[in-house]
């Protein structure tokens, strides 16, 4: 890092995602990061006070990086069934792309993921919410027959029952030859469903 560059805790946190990737959640450390970055350690402490909270920050930042493709299916145009089926898609194939991409920083998220089951709670939370969205605009549409006061319970339904296509636990699942098949007969059952 440059004298004019400032030092954000963004940059921490990108700083921190390459040591994990190069040294492994059992080696890495905040030296490492502060190293990276050409700074102290302290200055890296100044933002993060801990380095559970710096992992933490990282492991919370890679699950958000899921929340923005999804959105257009919460927010955007189209009949809710649709969306539906969009949203579960783009989280699967984000989800596959991500086990499938970088091994290494696949198996350094699934320690991080353990270490901060907080996290991941609020994650699933937010990941609930979009679902619940779409079911509120089925719901109006006429699309989906959920009572109107049973959204979450609904969508937190629909989560668990997705489970094998988006929790990591079942990544190596995911390169099965028969997954997408499997994943398109759920779905269908899932729209089914909430249509009955």
């Amino acid at each position: 890092m440059t004298a004019t560059e400032t030092l954000t805790a963004a940059r921490i946190l990108e700083a921190t995602e390459e040591v994990l990737r190069r040294y492994g959640p059992a080696k890495a450390t905040v030296v490492d990061v502060a190293r990276a970055l050409g700074v102290s350690h302290g200055s890296v402490y100044r933002h993060f006070r801990t380095k559970a909270a710096l992992r933490e920050a990282v492991t919370e930042r890679w699950l958000e990086r899921t929340l923005v493709p999804l959105a257009p299916y919460t927010e955007g145009p189209g009949p809710a069934d649709e969306r539906l089926t969009g949203w579960l898609t783009t989280l699967f194939e984000l989800k596959r792309a991500k086990a499938g991409g970088d091994r290494e920083l696949m198996d350094t998220f699934m320690v991080l993921i353990r270490e901060n089951s907080a996290v991941v709670d609020r994650h699933e939370e937010h990941l609930v919410e979009q679902i619940a969205a779409i079911l509120a605009d089925g719901h109006r549409e006429g699309v989906f027959a959920a009572p109107e006061t049973d959204f979450r319970a609904t969508a937190r339904a629909v989560f668990d029952a997705t489970d094998r296509f988006h929790n990591p636990a079942h990544a190596a699942e995911w390169t099965d030859p028969g997954i997408d098949e499997a994943f398109t007969a759920v779905v269908a059952l899932v729209r089914r469903a909430l249509r009955a």
